[in-house]
């Protein structure tokens, strides 16, 4: 005769209780809150991202501005060294015998470095508008990046306080976390769009 008897305690029954708990009765709050926290999480790696990635752009148009600026005062100092050239060759033609061959040498002059002098004063005006444009894009990139720097900011804020959140389960820390996360996802949208 060997039948099997079986003998539950009290730990066996809190066992599967728990269990059946787990499997059924999850905790919705605590499961919203982490969603929440996840997708905070990636917006907010998102934004680092983007802000990084547009102060490196803002550095190197920056950085070109100051290459370009260097070769437009290089232009100058060109067109200016041609002009100091003219006013040698205007000198020696009104010293020299107006109908000598000095003469004509230093009136050809003349009209040879004013004739040289004009494209190089546009390639200096050129380059000019090439540094006014790269410092113009440079500074548009630097808002942008204090615009994702500004969001990722709020998002780790949001995510902070989903953390204290659910730890207290306060429904009005939970309120305000949403807000901060929706502020800090608006100026996210605010840096997306260039405003």
């Amino acid at each position: 005769m060997s039948e099997e008897y079986e003998v539950h305690g009290p730990h066996d029954h809190a066992v599967e209780h728990a269990g059946h708990a787990a499997h059924h009765d999850a905790d919705p709050f605590a499961s919203r809150m982490a969603v929440m926290t996840a997708i905070l999480a990636t917006i907010g790696a998102l934004c680092a991202y983007q802000s990084g990635n547009s102060e490196n752009l803002a550095l190197f148009y920056k950085n070109e501005a100051a290459i370009k600026k260097t070769e437009a005062s290089n232009q100058w100092s060109y067109y200016q060294a041609k002009g100091e050239k003219e006013n040698l060759a205007e000198l020696g033609a009104a010293l020299s015998a107006p109908n000598s061959d000095a003469h004509a040498k230093f009136v050809a002059d003349v009209e040879k470095y004013k004739q040289q002098k004009e494209p190089i004063r546009a390639n200096a005006e050129a380059i000019e508008k090439q540094v006014v444009a790269a410092d113009t894009r440079s500074e548009a990139l630097l808002h942008g990046h204090h615009r994702w720097a500004q969001a990722t900011l709020l998002i780790q804020v949001a995510i902070a306080l989903c953390a204290i959140t659910l730890l207290t389960r306060k429904n009005w820390l939970r309120n305000v976390s949403f807000c901060v996360a929706a502020a800090g996802v608006l100026t996210a949208g605010a840096a997306f769009f260039g405003l």
